[in-house]
């Protein structure tokens, strides 16, 4: 992952190995189905189309089901989509989702394939906003630059009672409190400055943003972590900390402290296995 914000090449395999690994994207789609129909209604109220806007989309698979879901609540409304995703190999992916998904063949898609300030550098450059009804950031605001710059760009770009939903992991869960207690170790690119739901809440306050938060539980077994020679445990160890070689990249000082707060400060024991919390919040930001 040296010297880039996106995912390509063998980055591209730890994440889907972590998605896989995490059930994360699971988790989201499970808990979306309770907070955004009522939300599009809201949103679509008047109007005769909707604009939507996936940002850091990777290859798809929650943008589909969010379409899919904005389309079965709202069968008569016309829909288009721009996805903004700095990764060809991942937008490819959703491409080929797309082309597999019959219901999604009615909306038109534009593709942006660069990083989401790139596309906010291209918007003002030109000097021609399309605005959307539904924005959505899925775990990719840990990329950005600045978050304020991010948040404020991407909330001028909403319509008339538009959402700007941002789902990201929870303050004082495992990422946090692994990600903040070692900064100094994990805080290198592409990640400079660990984010979590407080991060974004207190931007957003600051903004003077009227928004709402929803939780998403979420936990998965790192037991295989703790034993040594494992390469699950490894792959997971080397997502985790964003490093292509957990066990090259710390001293062994630093790689027993991680270990041991992963146990004992980031996850719960459950008929012995080692379940890390990875607690997510949904963030609905209003226009």
């Amino acid at each position: 992952m040296a010297e880039q914000t996106c995912y390509e090449g063998s980055a591209v395999q730890s994440f889907q190995f972590y998605l896989e690994h995490s059930g994360e994207h699971k988790a989201i789609l499970q808990h979306i189905p309770d907070i955004l129909p009522g939300e599009f209604k809201r949103i679509a109220a008047d109007k005769s189309s909707l604009d939507v806007m996936g940002v850091g989309s990777g290859g798809g698979e929650v943008d589909v089901k969010i379409l899919t879901m904005l389309q079965s609540t709202l069968p008569a409304v016309p829909i288009t989509a721009d996805i903004v995703e700095g990764s060809s190999e991942l937008t490819d992916n959703f491409r080929a989702l797309v082309a597999k998904t019959t219901n999604l063949q009615k909306i038109p898609f534009v593709w942006h394939i660069m990083s989401s300030e790139d596309y906010e550098r291209q918007v003002k450059a030109k000097g021609d906003m399309k605005r959307f009804d539904f924005i959505h950031m899925i775990q990719m605001i840990y990329y950005v630059d600045s978050l304020n710059d991010t948040i404020k760009f991407y909330h001028s770009l909403l319509k008339n009672n538009g959402t700007l939903m941002i789902i990201i992991e929870t303050a004082d869960g495992g990422w946090d409190t692994l990600w903040k207690t070692y900064k100094k170790d994990l805080c290198v690119h592409p990640i400079t400055e660990y984010r979590s739901s407080s991060e974004v809440i207190a931007c957003v306050k600051s903004q003077g943003l009227k928004y709402e938060e929803h939780i998403i539980p979420n936990s998965f077994d790192i037991t295989e972590c703790f034993n040594p020679g494992s390469p699950t445990g490894e792959r997971l160890l080397n997502y985790m900390t964003a490093k292509d070689n957990f066990n090259e990249s710390f001293t062994p000082e630093t790689r027993a402290g991680i270990l041991d707060l992963l146990k004992n400060k980031c996850s719960t024991e459950k008929d012995g296995r080692v379940l890390f919390n990875s607690t997510m919040s949904c963030i609905l930001i209003h226009a």
